[in-house]
Formats: C-alpha cells, sequence, structure tokens
C-alpha cells in the first residue's frame, strides 16, 4: 500500500478508513457533536425543546444494478436507515447525482423510478438536489448522494456510546445478504435461488420498537463491515465488552454457501436492510415481539450481550466451543459495497 495516496481501502470501513478519518477529518474538522461518529449528527433546536438529526452520504456501488436493488433504492434507504438508527423520524432528503456523459436514459430513468418507490414504502419526499455531469471517463456510470433530516422521538436516547453492561443485542434478520449479492453478481456466479440483498428502509420497523424508547440504548444498521465491524465501533464508543453467539447469528443458507465458495465471511458483509439493536434486558422479548409484527423484522434475535469486562473488545463463542476475537479488518473484504 502507497502510503502517500488514497487506495479502495481508505473508504471500506476497516481500520486503514478509520484512522483516515481521525487523522484527516477530526484533526481538523473536530466539534463535540462530529466527534461521537454516530450514524447522524443530533442538533438541538432551541428555544424549543426537539433535537434534529443530519446524515449525509455519498452512493458508489459498482454493479448500479443487482438481485434486490440498485444505487436509487441504495442511496434512499441508506439515509433514510441513518436518521432511523439515531431514533428520529425521518422527514425529508435531498438527493445530488453525478452522471457520466454518455450514461443511458433508460438506467437513469429505472434509477430515478425505483428511488420514487423506495420513497413510497419509507412515506418519504425527495424536496431539493443537485444534477452535474462530467465528461466521459471521468466518473464510473453514475454517483449518488443523498442527505436527510429527521426528528428525535422525545423520549429516544440513543446513541453509539450508551451500550451498557447486560444489554441484550438483537439483530433485526439474516446477515451478509447484500454483501455477498453484490459478490455474486461481480464474479457470475449462479444459485438455484437467486441472492438478493437486503437493502430495505428501517423507519417503519423503528417506528413500531420505540414504543419501548426508553429500554434501546443503541441501534446501527451494520453497512460496511459488517456486524463485526459496527459492534466493535459499539464497543470502542462505549467502552464495553460485548460477547456473541455463534450458534444465534441469522445467515441464510444460500448466503452461507456463496461465502463458503467466495472466501468470505458473513460477520464482515455489508447489510442494508439490518439493524442492532442493545436493549435492556428486561424489554428484549417485548422489543422482539413487535419486532416480528414487521415485515422488515420478522427474523429477529438475540445474538449476544454486552458485558462489564475485556472493555472495547468483541468476542464471539463459536459453534466449536472456542471463542476468538471479532476484531476490525484492516480494510473490507469488498470496495465499492455501497
Amino acid at each position: 500500500m502507497d502510503k502517500g495516496k488514497i487506495t479502495l481501502a481508505h473508504g471500506n470501513g476497516g481500520q486503514v478508513m478509520q484512522k483516515l478519518i481521525n487523522k484527516m477529518i477530526i484533526t481538523n474538522f473536530g466539534n463535540p457533536i462530529l466527534n461521537r461518529l454516530d450514524d447522524g449528527a443530533v442538533l438541538d433546536l432551541k428555544p424549543s425543546n426537539n433535537k434534529l438529526v443530519f446524515t449525509t452520504d455519498s452512493f458508489v456501488v459498482d454493479p448500479i444494478f443487482f438481485p434486490g436493488g440498485d444505487i436509487g433504492k441504495l442511496a434512499v434507504c441508506g439515509t433514510v436507515n441513518d436518521l432511523s438508527m439515531m431514533g428520529a423520524k425521518p422527514l425529508y432528503l435531498s438527493a445530488s447525482v453525478i452522471i457520466e456523459e454518455g450514461f443511458a436514459l433508460a438506467d437513469l430513468q429505472r434509477i430515478i423510478i425505483s428511488m420514487k418507490k423506495t420513497l413510497a414504502l419509507a412515506d418519504l419526499k425527495i424536496v431539493c438536489g443537485d444534477t452535474k455531469v462530467v465528461n466521459k471517463g471521468h466518473c464510473d456510470k453514475i454517483f449518488i448522494n443523498t442527505s436527510g433530516i429527521g426528528i428525535i422521538q422525545a423520549k429516544a436516547k440513543i446513541t453509539s456510546s450508551n451500550a451498557r453492561p447486560g444489554d441484550l443485542i438483537i439483530v433485526s434478520g439474516t446477515i451478509g445478504e447484500h454483501g455477498v449479492s453484490i459478490m455474486s453478481q461481480r464474479e457470475g456466479l449462479k444459485f438455484k435461488t437467486q441472492l438478493k440483498s437486503d437493502c430495505a428502509p428501517l423507519n417503519g420497523l423503528v417506528k413500531d420498537m420505540l414504543k419501548y424508547a426508553d429500554a434501546i440504548h443503541v441501534m446501527r444498521d451494520p453497512t460496511r463491515g459488517g456486524v463485526a465491524t459496527a459492534l466493535n465501533e459499539i464497543a470502542e464508543h462505549s467502552n464495553v465488552g460485548i460477547e456473541i453467539n455463534e450458534e444465534n447469528l441469522p445467515v441464510n443458507s444460500q448466503a452461507q454457501g456463496a461465502c463458503e465458495i467466495l472466501g468470505l465471511d458473513p460477520l464482515y458483509l455489508a447489510c442494508e436492510g439490518r439493524l442492532l439493536a442493545f436493549v435492556a434486558p428486561n424489554k428484549a422479548a417485548d422489543i422482539i415481539k413487535v419486532m416480528r409484527k414487521n415485515q422488515f423484522g420478522k427474523k429477529a434475535q438475540i445474538i449476544g450481550k454486552v458485558v462489564a469486562g475485556h472493555k472495547k473488545q468483541v468476542y464471539l463463542s463459536t459453534l466449536a466451543g472456542s471463542d476468538r476475537i471479532l476484531d476490525v479488518p484492516i480494510a473490507d473484504q469488498m470496495p465499492r459495497i455501497c
């Protein structure tokens, strides 16, 4: 790796990206809001007591069309979910597109229609945006940026630094399907049952969960770097230890088979329609019951717990009966996954 130049690893969610953010971004732009490194910035609206969440994200996925979604659906879901993970009700989105000269108008129309359908599912609107076209060869087909604002439910106090010993950890469904579907598409792999991305807007699911807002301490959608990286970030920010039981991890058999063929670990694969929730143990059963009534939480289950020991580390209890550390990878297993 050339230490003097940006590589794909700098954008993949692993240790290389984290070091870049700390060295370049936090060092120069750091402030109490940004330094939390949550999915969105919580902003106090004074003199009212309302709290606004603001978030932004850019999408460069390759390929732009994949089983279960496309770059347009992904752009809407990504920003909706980041707002939702802060306990916020998404209100409005913006969208900016950078298009390469020569891009097919039919493909652009397909992406726009996909965004429209996803917005309808999430009951949201795009209220502003921008379009730029660059010379052929200066952009890979199309890139999309979406930003969003939402308002936090009064009782919600959800942040990645709020995990507490004793919390139970819930995942909303099977993991790794977005990442493995993208890689299978890139590699041209065919399966009897087609793998599909889990890409979905989760604001409706979160709205249901927030009936128990007081009991939900952390939420995170495990995108780049997957479940393992998200857990490590939460353990770091909350200064706690985390223990996960491999036996309880929900992995689709097709996704597991594809991972074995490709040499991938589903724990480190991006999910774009799943969430992790750290909840008070006395309310975990109630929260799971509510989640399972929602189409995007039918397979919700407890996968682990927060402990006071081995702070800032994540341990996996394996099917073989041993324990191993789940560390943050140097770089993600796949570039341009979202």
